[in-house]
């Protein structure tokens, strides 16, 4: 098998044993804040990062119909001038938590894109999303990392391939977005835990003053 094959066919088996129920899930989850107006951030690095971009993009324009909510969706990879100061200014690693610090609400979701399942500013993201009794979504590969560890949903790649780990993401992307596309009737589209869905129903509290109880000023 040369090497053309060799890489269509491990596209084949990462497609083969992906954890469905785990992407439907992620689904309904989405559905849940459609209908319930909460906030979407998504983010990553790299390839994720344009992946993380093009889900957003996707998301807000590309789920658009006349007889459903929006959704409110951000990519935290978007912002340069932000990101960039976050960046010289703390260190990399607080990129997006320190996004998130300025606008996370309960009941809001937020999704990280990690092939690896180990970047530090992701990671970090992640922890204060915890924190804020957000909502969490993984998409990763090499077995998850510490990502599966710190999200209510991982929908991990089964390949050690960055490259067949990012092609695969993207497509999830497309299929989550295109299947709530299709959602025109069904709410939600798809079951999700009842502590998951229990997020979606709690009030920010109206004394918080937008500031993390972890490491975030």
């Amino acid at each position: 098998m040369d090497p053309v094959e060799q890489y269509i066919e491990g596209l084949r088996s990462c497609l083969a044993q992906l954890p469905l129920d785990c992407v439907r899930a992620v689904i309904g989850v989405l559905q849940y804040a459609r209908f319930h107006h909460r906030q979407v951030f998504i983010m990553g690095n790299g390839g994720s990062a344009a992946t993380a971009s093009h889900f957003a993009c996707d998301l807000g324009k590309g789920t658009a119909m006349p007889e459903l909510p929006r959704f409110r969706v951000i990519a935290l990879t978007d912002n340069t001038a932000l990101f960039s100061a976050y960046a010289n200014d703390l260190g990399y690693e607080w990129v997006f938590a320190e996004q998130l610090a300025n606008l996370l609400q309960p009941g809001d979701v937020v999704i990280g894109i990690s092939g690896s399942g180990s970047s530090a500013n992701i990671l970090r993201a992640l922890e204060l999303a915890r924190q804020r009794q957000a909502v969490t979504i993984g998409f990763t590969g090499f077995g998850g990392g510490k990502m599966k560890e710190l999200v209510d949903l991982c929908v991990i790649v089964p390949s050690t391939c960055m490259e067949q780990i990012e092609d695969v993401h993207l497509m999830l992307e497309h299929l989550v977005c295109s299947c709530l596309r299709q959602s025109t009737q069904a709410y939600p589209m798809y079951p999700i835990p009842e502590a998951l869905a229990s997020r979606f129903h709690e009030i920010p509290s109206s004394d918080s003053d937008g500031r993390a109880s972890g490491n975030i000023p």
